[in-house]
């Protein structure tokens, strides 16, 4: 396998690239083999469907992709650089700042506004509380959710808790954006404004986007569809 350092060169550089990688999970004695070198480049702006079907292995390159598990073998590079080997507190770190999560609940704070929901990522990284309703009010507006921003997610409907939720995984502008069947609770009319609403996001910001969804409709609009097969990544046409 090429090192690492040649194969994040080139003239347009992924802003994801994953990199041989391995993950296996104990069965009673022996082992059970759920990612067999996995390879895959995202560039910016780009929006890719994950499609596969239970037990495939979709949620754990999602966590491994997101820095939230590390994998047995390979590497995830983001922006250039190779997370393998950075202790807990620098990925820690780096899934803040270049890398955000949507995921089929809204995981809303139930006790915060929906502005203030955006504000207090941005605030633990270190913007002051001005900036942060800013960019916040900004973003909702951005998601025609400019009304709602003193609403507590009781108050707000499903697809405009998605919504926000969206906003609040770009808040802190990362590079990647992760998201696991974001559509998955919601009615069909629902499902796609929320995906436009989505799609639209990441051709504004350069975002690099994988969205692992059952939809075949929705993974139809988007840039590319990969699937897991015998636990490596491949091309669907």
């Amino acid at each position: 396998m090429p090192a690492i350092e040649t194969l994040i060169t080139g003239v347009e550089d992924p802003v994801l690239k994953l990199v041989g990688i391995e993950k296996s999970y104990k069965e009673g004695s022996g082992t059970l083999p759920i990612l067999r070198g996995c390879d895959f480049n995202l560039f910016s702006g780009e929006l890719t469907a994950l499609v596969a079907p239970s037990g495939a292995g979709k949620s754990t390159l999602l966590h491994i992709t997101g820095l939230l598990e590390k994998p047995d073998a390979g590497d995830v590079v983001i922006g250039g650089k190779a997370c393998g080997k950075l202790d807990d507190a620098d990925r820690t770190r780096l899934r803040r700042t270049e890398i955000g999560f949507v995921y089929q609940f809204h995981h809303l704070l139930p006790e915060f506004s929906a502005l203030e929901n955006l504000m207090i990522p941005q605030m633990i990284a270190g913007l002051d509380k001005r900036e942060a309703a800013k960019r916040g009010n900004d973003l909702l507006a951005y998601m025609r959710l400019e009304k709602r921003g003193t609403h507590l997610p009781s108050q707000l409907s499903g697809g405009e808790r998605q919504r926000v939720a969206i906003a609040r995984a770009v808040a802190n502008a990362p590079k990647v954006l992760l998201a696991d069947e974001p559509t998955g609770n919601l009615d069909p009319k629902t499902s796609h404004y929320v995906f436009d609403a989505l799609a639209a996001l990441v051709r504004a910001t350069g975002l690099a986007a994988i969205i692992a969804t059952h939809n075949m409709a929705l993974a139809e609009r988007m840039d590319r569809r990969i699937t897991l097969d015998e636990g490596r990544i491949v091309e669907l046409e």
